[in-house]
């Protein structure tokens, strides 16, 4: 069991071959943070919206963003906030409006897997 950490090497495995598998599948605890810190983001239908939005219809402004997700303009400005800091999104000023962009291609093919909205088509006057 040459991958068990010496504070858990007195316990007995069952497998100790599926232990190291296990071990080395898991990587670094700081990755795992790390990862875990990225998903909290997804954690909450408000944050996943915003992001869902940005990534798929971005660059885009608070108050579209509000409109599209039905979400008050100062929480979006506060999601905003805080997937900025995380990195997940940047701002840019478009003259007096700021528009947001997605910049977080590690959460790019979670957020594609995720279905969109199926959009009808428009029906034309015959």
């Amino acid at each position: 069991m040459h991958l068990v950490p010496d504070e858990r090497a007195h316990r007995r495995p069952i497998d100790e071959h599926t232990v190291c598998e296990a071990i080395a599948g898991i990587g670094d605890p700081e990755a795992v943070r790390g990862w875990a810190d990225r998903f909290s983001l997804l954690a909450d239908p408000g944050r996943l919206s915003v992001l869902l939005a940005v990534h798929r219809a971005g660059p885009i402004a608070v108050t579209d963003l509000a409109l599209a997700t039905g979400i008050s303009e100062s929480t979006v400005s506060q999601i905003l906030r805080l997937l900025r800091v995380s990195g997940a999104v940047t701002a840019a000023k478009d003259g007096r409006v700021v528009r947001y962009r997605f910049t977080a291609p590690d959460l790019a093919p979670l957020l594609a897997s995720i279905p969109p909205l199926e959009i009808p088509p428009l029906e034309h006057d015959a």
